[in-house]
């Protein structure tokens, strides 16, 4: 098994494990037309703007894993909001009429033409992020493990002291992996909405 920084190469393998991780931790290639529509928001743009942040796992088939982040949630959506959201807006029409009709397609247009922005509640203590997702037949095997570890050894390099994520709700392995990794479940105050996500933070 090889960790190593991502490469312009491994973008489509991103998008991948993107849409086979994209249903509460399963496959979500059935929900979607364009099966790069998860991938343009939670795996892609890091590899793009900030490579030296995301590493990947590759094993004999080839790039199976990896963990997208960057030391400055901020600023990185403020560069998402310059230099990726804008070509995607054109690409993508924001959908209109009642959400609860919406595809997922276009629920996720919609995110899109309005990204959501880490509350500052979190960024306060927990001023980066990160993304992790692995092909099923690499998971189990401590890859995850493996991949977080060299993430926080190169955020300590660039003194961060706090991570959040965000899982999905119904991702209950998912908050396992991470409370076991120390990672502790944030309440949010009352005035933000959770939606599906559950937040996590860890203080490094």
């Amino acid at each position: 098994m090889l960790l190593r920084t991502v490469e312009p190469a491994d973008i489509p393998e991103l998008y991948a494990i993107s849409l086979a991780t994209g249903h509460a931790g399963g496959d979500a290639s059935s929900l979607y037309r364009d099966g790069r529509m998860i991938g343009h928001i939670y795996s892609a743009p890091y590899a793009h703007l900030c490579p030296e942040s995301t590493f990947v796992a590759e094993d004999e088939e080839g790039v199976c894993g990896y963990i997208a982040g960057t030391f400055d949630t901020v600023a990185f959506e403020q560069q998402l909001e310059r230099e990726w959201w804008p070509q995607l807006r054109v690409r993508y029409a924001k959908p209109s009429g009642d959400p609860e009709t919406w595809n997922a397609d276009q629920r996720r247009s919609f995110l899109i033409h309005h990204p959501s922005r880490a509350p500052s509640f979190l960024t306060e203590t927990f001023p980066v992020h990160i993304h992790m997702n692995l092909f099923s037949r690499s998971q189990g095997q401590g890859i995850g493990t493996a991949l977080l570890d060299r993430w926080i050894a190169e955020a300590r390099k660039h003194s961060v002291t706090g991570i959040h994520l965000g899982a999905n709700a119904a991702n209950s392995a998912a908050h396992r992996f991470w409370q076991a990794k120390g990672f502790r479940r944030l309440e949010l105050p009352p005035s933000i909405p959770s939606g599906s996500t559950v937040w996590f933070g860890r203080v490094i």
